[in-house]
């Protein structure tokens, strides 16, 4: 496990309509669900709530990249949703390749028998537990930090 380096991580799956936020342990061992955060004018104020409350040294936020790495209308937005949370915290923030996530995240659902109605609450932060878990493995695995940093805002000149 050389090169991982120790800290809280807020995993953020991004939504149209919903954002899902997981935690992992210090060690990075187990990503865990935190909450699904309604996607309105408050959403960013409560990831920097939960940043408070997590003490975080990183916040990855899911890039949904279409299959061939190139950006979507998703894409942008998550961009865009990355950038006002690096703009408001300290907090370094890092965008990761999160694909497969959703995918993954309801064939987890659906076979631990939930419908996909049932899962609509959860599915976001199954997501987010998800690109999170994904983003720990590849730091572990090669020792370098996952994604790319989002720069955080530069004042003015």
């Amino acid at each position: 496990m050389s090169g991982f380096r120790r800290g809280v991580r807020l995993g953020i799956d991004v939504g149209a309509a919903r954002v899902g936020v997981a935690k992992c342990d210090p060690d990075g061992l187990l990503a865990t669900p935190v909450e699904t955060v309604a996607r309105n004018e408050h959403a960013v104020a409560r990831i920097l709530e939960l940043c408070v409350e997590y003490d975080p040294t990183e916040i990855l936020v899911g890039l949904p990249l279409n299959m061939r790495g190139e950006d979507t209308a998703s894409t942008t937005d998550a961009r865009a949703f990355a950038a006002a949370v690096a703009a408001a915290s300290a907090v370094p923030v890092r965008l990761v390749d999160e694909r497969l996530s959703t995918v993954s995240a309801h064939a987890a659902l659906r076979d631990s028998g939930r419908t996909q109605r049932s899962s609509r609450s959860i599915v976001d932060q199954v997501a987010a537990v998800v690109l999170l878990q994904q983003a720990l493995d590849v730091e572990k695995n090669t020792g370098r930090p996952p994604g790319i940093p989002v720069p955080p805002a530069q004042e003015p000149a």
